[in-house]
């Protein structure tokens, strides 16, 4: 198996975290890939993929885009901790994936892979209780407006499904790992926690998944998931106090010493969801951060296991993989510390 079929696949937002990670697996197996994005991913065409300028949003641009494909994996979306940002992340997040479904369709492309997130789920709903693919949806209206826009963005799907579309979907957890070039939000918190500037960390958390083990399930999913299905891909469960202090023993940096708890980050997030808007910082803990991290959902991933094969890697390996990517291309810089030796599946020694 390919986890890919034999033909074109095409790469909706392949310029992300996961589509810059898809690409990169897809080239590496030999299968012609085509990104589309609205700005060029410079470093996916030096690799050898195809790109074509195309906005989700755009009706004729995606089916040109989707012609000759044997597999679309629709990846582009807006990701949000401020709200809706004036309608865009519903533009993108709903109609977006309604048109890209619209255009495979039409183009008669044989497997459209979807990969939304956990957060279509009501994760606050459902906490204290583990969440499965038969979970409520975020669909609250006091719900971030990037989780309602991703179970709506499903609904969607499964009108062009009912049409005759062969589609499936992915829900990831919290993505980390290499390579992340922008970087992500997360890559960014830890960027400046490796730098030693990291003043505090907030209490709750999330679960965790890297990025590769990400880009194999969706793979799998072009092979072996079953049409109209949801499958969860979690990780391993860590509190933001964990997760930074296992990323600074990997590089011999002293963590943050400070915890602050959620009521008190509260009290700030309202002034902090307005200088997001304006400032994507990913320091600043929004209303919407906080829900997701005082959620701190247990995900159940026993479908994607016996389904898709799905077994994350160790969390560590994850963050020795990402520090070691963010040494190499030079993002960590003169402030880097040495890199520590590692056993095999990222324990440091």
């Amino acid at each position: 198996m390919t986890g890919a079929g034999s033909g074109l696949c095409v790469v909706t937002g392949g310029g992300g975290h996961v589509g810059a990670n898809l690409v990169r697996e897809l080239l590496a197996r030999g299968i012609r890939t085509r990104v589309t994005d609205v700005r060029e991913p410079r470093s996916l065409v030096d690799v050898g993929a195809e790109w074509v300028a195309a906005d989700v949003r755009d009706a004729r641009a995606m089916r040109a885009a989707f012609d000759g494909a044997d597999v679309v994996y629709h990846l582009a979306a807006v990701i949000s901790v401020a709200g809706g940002l004036g309608g865009l992340v519903h533009q993108v997040n709903v109609d977006g994936v309604g048109c890209a479904a619209e255009a495979a369709l039409d183009a008669g492309v044989r497997r459209f892979v979807h990969c939304s997130s956990v957060h279509a789920y009501d994760l606050a709903g459902i906490a204290g209780s583990t969440v499965d693919e038969t979970g409520p949806r975020a669909t609250r209206r006091r719900l971030p407006a990037y989780d309602r826009s991703k179970a709506a963005g499903e609904r969607r799907l499964h009108e062009v499904i009912d049409r005759g579309l062969d589609a499936v979907v992915v829900n990831p957890t919290g993505v980390i790992g290499a390579v992340d070039e922008a970087p992500s939000r997360v890559g960014t918190a830890l960027l400046v926690a490796w730098q030693g500037r990291l003043p505090a960390v907030v209490a709750g958390g999330f679960d965790w998944v890297d990025v590769r083990d990400v880009v194999l399930g969706l793979l799998a999913a072009a092979d072996r998931g079953r049409r109209g299905e949801n499958y969860l891909l979690p990780g391993h469960r860590l509190s933001i106090r964990e997760l930074v202090d296992a990323a600074c023993a990997i590089a011999d940096v002293r963590p943050p010493r400070i915890t602050v708890p959620l009521w008190l980050a509260r009290l700030w997030s309202p002034a902090a969801t307005a200088m997001a808007r304006s400032n994507p910082d990913p320091l600043l803990y929004t209303a919407d951060t906080l829900h997701a991290l005082a959620s701190f959902p247990r995900v159940d991933g026993a479908k994607a296991a016996r389904e898709l094969g799905h077994r994350p890697r160790p969390y560590r390996e994850s963050l020795a993989d990402l520090h070691a990517f963010f040494v190499r291309t030079g993002a960590l810089g003169a402030l880097s510390v040495r890199e520590r030796p590692h056993r095999p599946g990222g324990a440091p020694m």
